[in-house]
C-alpha cells in the first residue's frame, strides 16, 4: 500500500469493527470512540510499518488491542471504567415487538455469560465468532501461539456454553400433590 489515499480508504473500511471490539473492550461508547481514534492516529503514523499482502484488519486490532492495554496500564491496572449503556450487539428488528424483546433478552443472556467468561477465553471468543477473524489473526493480534489460540477459543466456548446453560436451565417442578395424573 504506497499510496496514503490507497491505505485510507482501505484503513477505514474497517472502522465499524474497530469500534464494535473497541465498544466490547470499553463497555463505553465515548472511550471506544477515543480508543478507535488514537488506534487510527497511531496506524497513520506508521502505516509505511504494514506489510502488503498481509491483514490490514488483524493489524489494526492489533494496534487497538494493544493501545487498550497500554491505556489499563498507565491506569496503574485500575479497571476501565464500564458505562450503563446498553450491550453493543443490537438484535434485527423483528416482526413483533415481542419478538424484539425475546432477541434483546437473549443477546442481553449472552453479554451477561460472556462477561462472566475470563477475559484471555473471552476476547479470543469474541475476536473469533463476533468479529469472525481467523485463528491466524487472532494469533497475532493477542501476540500468543495459534495452538493457545485454539484452546482459548475451545475453553472460552465452553464456559460460555455452561453459564449460558445455567442461566436458561428449564426448572422441571416435581408432581404437584394432590393432583391425580391421567392413567394413574
Amino acid at each position: 500500500m504506497g499510496r496514503f489515499s490507497e491505505f485510507s480508504d482501505d484503513a477505514l473500511g474497517h472502522l465499524d469493527a474497530l469500534y464494535s471490539t473497541a465498544r466490547r473492550l470499553t463497555r463505553n461508547p465515548d472511550a471506544a470512540e477515543d480508543l478507535v481514534h488514537d488506534t487510527y492516529v497511531k496506524a497513520f503514523r506508521h502505516r509505511r510499518r504494514f506489510r502488503d499482502g498481509t491483514n490490514l484488519r488483524a493489524w489494526l486490532t492489533a494496534i487497538l488491542h494493544n493501545t487498550f492495554l497500554n491505556d489499563v496500564r498507565r491506569r496503574n491496572g485500575s479497571p476501565v471504567e464500564a458505562g450503563h449503556e446498553a450491550a453493543d450487539t443490537r438484535p434485527a428488528p423483528g416482526p413483533t415487538p415481542e419478538d424484539a424483546l425475546i432477541a434483546r433478552a437473549e443477546a442481553d443472556a449472552v453479554d451477561a455469560a460472556l462477561a462472566e467468561v475470563p477475559e484471555p477465553f473471552r476476547e479470543a471468543v469474541w475476536l473469533r465468532d463476533a468479529q469472525e477473524m481467523t485463528y491466524a489473526e487472532i494469533a497475532e493480534v493477542l501476540q500468543v501461539p495459534l495452538g493457545t489460540v485454539m484452546s482459548r477459543i475451545a475453553r472460552g466456548r465452553r464456559l460460555l456454553h455452561d453459564r449460558i446453560a445455567g442461566r436458561t436451565a428449564p426448572s422441571i417442578p416435581g408432581p404437584v400433590s394432590g393432583v391425580k395424573v391421567k392413567g394413574t
